[in-house]
């Protein structure tokens, strides 16, 4: 039984909804066309996916087990199409994802040394970022930081760095040579939005403000509005005036990782893990380079 990639996208947009009226306003189609898609993918599946009474629509068991494994796989889907319409140009490209503060140029120069007729494509990515675009094929290889969600994907330590806090520059604590934990009791916390991609050792509560990028932190951060942890390599990118970064030696370090969709056979990708692997030294002491300046060929 092959699955239709159509119903599954339309399965996760009533799994996303768990309202088929909304669900069928979101992919512009009419509502009993949606149902009777959804009845289509029971029928191919042969289980029910979700059970609908007047109370409402909740994902059946056998639902949710979809649920955890549709997303992966239209992911992959898309992958391979983006895969195809390069090939289709008749060129040779590799596209790297790289968070802020981790300069990609060490092993770029490593990887181009040995296939200087293959374009890099640098791309920088954001915590929510990591893990999708490299499963629906927008990059190839990313540098990211963990957590992440490694499900489907090939992750490898490359090397750490250390956690600083960051602070509104007329903080009490603001200018210390570093700060403990117990020195953050009771401050009001900037997060990312996902609670799932945060450090396991939090040092503060998990209330606060949740943000979605750096830039976007750090504002709040300068408004007073609460304190946040960024890696060392990320107080150099951005350094601005109204913000201060201490030292916290108690958590434990930023964990770099060079990461790819699991399902993805690459020489091109393999060659990179490579190059970024002989080159992490370098890339680990370059803390004081701007990653602004990396060079980005194509889009």
């Amino acid at each position: 039984m092959d699955l239709d990639l159509r119903k599954l996208r339309y399965f996760l947009a009533v799994a996303d909804q768990l309202h088929f009226g909304r669900a069928a306003e979101q992919l512009h189609i009419a509502q009993p066309v949606l149902s009777r898609q959804i009845r289509a993918l029971e029928h191919d599946l042969g289980v029910s996916l979700f059970t609908r009474d007047r109370h409402g629509v909740v994902l059946t068991d056998a639902g949710r087990q979809l649920l955890a494994d549709a997303g992966p796989m239209l992911a992959s889907a898309d992958a391979v199409r983006r895969r195809v319409t390069v090939a289709a140009r008749g060129s040779r490209r590799l596209a790297v994802g790289f968070r802020t503060g981790i300069p990609v140029i060490p092993a770029a120069r490593a990887f181009e040394a040995r296939h200087p007729d293959v374009v890099l494509d640098v791309q920088r990515i954001e915590w929510d970022d990591q893990a999708p675009m490299l499963l629906d094929g927008r990059i190839d290889v990313g540098y990211v930081r963990l957590p992440i969600d490694e499900t489907g994907l090939r992750v490898i330590p490359l090397y750490t760095e250390p956690l600083m806090v960051v602070l509104p520059a007329d903080h009490r604590l603001a200018g210390k040579d570093e700060v403990t934990e117990a020195d953050l009791a009771g401050e009001p916390l900037v997060w990312h939005a996902d609670p799932s991609t945060q450090p396991t050792r939090r040092p503060l509560s998990d209330s606060g403000l949740r943000v979605r990028g750096v830039e976007e932190k750090l504002e709040h951060v300068a408004a007073g509005r609460g304190i946040s942890f960024v890696g060392r390599s990320e107080t150099v990118f951005y350094s601005r005036p109204d913000i201060s970064y201490v030292p916290i030696p108690e958590l434990p370090p930023d964990q770099v990782c060079l990461a790819m969709a699991a399902s993805r056979t690459s020489p091109l990708a393999d060659d990179f893990f490579a190059a970024a692997r002989a080159t992490a030294d370098i890339t680990a002491d370059c803390g004081t380079y701007d990653v602004s300046a990396t060079p980005r060929t194509g889009s």
